[in-house]
């Protein structure tokens, strides 16, 4: 579960709503949705945290360390680096008391599920928006942490990019993980997630997807 109790953030002096409270349940499926600027990503940040609250508290009922895990949008990743695919993505092992046959195994099946393969000794560098991407979904799924926080998932993914996303946000939450995704497609949103927090300047409403969005036809999300 993540419990959130009067709950500020953005930059010091300059919060970007009033205070909030609300609970996600555990094994819930969640979206956040919001105009530009309105503080989705530094919630998930937050919440994962990697950024501090200006006031409030945020509870957890996994352990920060291994509990969760935090897709990032890409443009805070350094496609300089000098890895390959292979390497960023069996960085999801990390803390993994598998054996290596069995590290091994798993790693070559998730390749597999995200259609990686034949891309495994690519520097990132060399990647393309949607490869990198799913290349990073892969390393989140050999985490296989409870919590998951995922930050506009979909971007720069393709058809069969945004069929793989979506089967594996459904398997995941079957399995009775936590989810909660930032998307901007309001329609993919009302087709998948269940439920949708919305933040806005004055506050914020949890409500089911379906009857939200239909609510909030002009909403600006991003």
């Amino acid at each position: 579960m993540i419990r959130c109790q009067g709950l500020r953030w953005g930059a010091p002096g300059q919060p970007l709503t009033p205070a909030l409270d609300f609970d996600l349940p555990g094994g819930s499926l969640t979206a956040v949705i919001g105009a530009n600027g309105s503080g989705k990503s530094s919630l998930l940040k937050v919440i994962a945290g990697l950024q501090k609250p200006l006031a409030g508290k945020v509870a957890l009922d996994v352990s920060p360390r291994g509990g969760l895990s935090f897709l990032p949008q890409q443009q805070y990743l350094d496609r300089q680096f000098p890895i390959s695919l292979q390497e960023l993505v069996s960085a999801g092992f990390w803390g993994s008391k598998q054996t290596p046959d069995v590290r091994r195994q798993r790693l070559d099946s998730v390749l597999n599920d995200w259609c990686l393969n034949g891309l495994e000794q690519r520097p990132l560098m060399a990647l393309s928006g949607g490869e990198l991407q799913r290349a990073l979904l892969a390393r989140l799924s050999l985490a296989e942490a409870p919590l998951l926080l995922l930050d506009e998932p979909h971007a720069a993914l393709d058809e069969l990019g945004q069929a793989l996303l979506w089967k594996h946000i459904h398997t995941w939450h079957n399995e009775g993980r936590t989810l909660v995704v930032v998307c901007h497609d309001l329609a993919a949103v009302r087709q998948h997630i269940p439920q949708t927090l919305l933040i806005k300047n004055t506050g914020c409403v949890l409500a089911p997807s379906r009857e939200l969005i239909l609510q909030q036809p002009h909403t600006q999300v991003a």
